[in-house]
């Protein structure tokens, strides 16, 4: 990502409101946007009291459920007050759409690294394990939060997971068609068959993945977990698989570990990666994991075809999503094919 002068909307007006809404939040206010990344407008606001980060509603019909800033907000806030997962500081949600035109909120800007290439160039083999190694440890800590304890017995239903997440991005994907996918069509009829009886609660994230999250400066220790649009309350391993799409994935844009020499680069390998993460979190292993798989890269699809359907719209960025649904054609059949690998 990088950061891009000009503001969309009135920054006078919005500097004036926050002045209002924050403490300390100080003067001279500038707007820079962080182009690329995330489908929530991102910006750095700057102050001569110090940075923040402002993540705001996109403009334009919405596809349902999408882009809930609020559920971001309200989960950051829960686990920074109450737990030890690393969450940037929330200062404000805004819920008033005259402010700058939609819904948003502010926290405060972390300094740090972002790996958002998966393979980690530059880095010693030693380094690579240590970041792997932490990955995988604050995801078991994120799936080890009680989150009745910390206000969030509501934010998703418990229960029964997979069957409402294979209705939702079915229905997603049905409200952005733009031709027809024969494998996508297979996965909605055959994913709801395979749904593995463990129906373990936490929380899950929903993008868990080196791009998404922030690492100290100088240290292999994260210090924010960013992007939470997704979250819910939901199935752990449905984290887990997806962090473990980079295994698979033959895009460098979200990242892939393909033609990777694991012992070579300190890379864990995806079976030790999901030994490790078995052992953080008491597990016995886990059964059928392609399904787990499988079904995370259906989401992508079915999230790839909104992007797509917004660009279309001239919603969003055209050049980043492209002008038809290959993409999502071929993820689709690769979740096919993970899915029937083991049946």
């Amino acid at each position: 990502m990088s950061a891009q002068q000009a503001s969309p909307f009135d920054s006078d007006r919005l500097a004036a409101y926050l002045r209002r809404e924050i403490g300390g939040f100080g003067a001279g206010l500038d707007v820079s946007q962080i182009k690329g990344g995330s489908s929530n407008p991102t910006f750095i606001l700057t102050t001569d009291a110090g940075r923040y980060v402002l993540r705001k509603k996109p403009a334009g019909k919405l596809l349902p459920s999408a882009h809930q800033v609020a559920r971001e907000f309200r989960v950051m806030r829960a686990l920074g007050e109450h737990t030890d997962v690393p969450v940037p500081r929330m200062r404000h949600l805004c819920t008033d759409d005259s402010v700058i035109g939609t819904m948003f909120y502010v926290m405060d800007f972390v300094e740090g690294r972002i790996f958002r290439d998966a393979q980690l160039p530059g880095l010693s083999p030693a380094a690579r394990t240590a970041v792997y190694d932490e990955l995988n440890a604050v995801l078991a800590r994120l799936h080890g939060v009680d989150y009745r304890a910390i206000g969030l017995g509501d934010y998703g239903k418990p229960g029964n997971y997979f069957e409402r997440q294979i209705a939702r991005w079915t229905t997603q994907y049905r409200g952005a068609e733009t031709g027809p996918i024969p494998a996508m069509e297979r996965l909605i009829e055959e994913l709801p068959r395979r749904i593995p009886r463990d129906d373990t609660t936490s929380i899950a994230h929903g993008d868990y993945r080196p791009e998404n999250i922030m690492f100290h400066p100088a240290e292999a220790r994260i210090v924010a977990i960013l992007d939470w649009e997704l979250s819910t309350i939901g199935h752990p391993l449905a984290d887990l698989a997806y962090n473990c799409v980079i295994y698979h994935s033959d895009s460098p844009i979200f990242g892939t570990l393909k033609g990777v020499d694991f012992k070579a680069s300190g890379i864990p390998s995806e079976a030790d990666y999901v030994a490790q993460y078995c052992r953080r979190t008491g597990r016995d292993g886990i059964d059928d994991f392609d399904f787990y798989l499988a079904f995370s890269i259906f989401r992508l699809a079915s999230i790839g075809q909104g992007v797509l359907k917004r660009a279309l719209d001239g919603i969003s960025d055209a050049n980043r999503a492209g002008t038809d649904n290959r993409g999502v054609a071929l993820q689709a059949g690769q979740a096919l094919e993970i899915l029937h690998r083991s049946r």
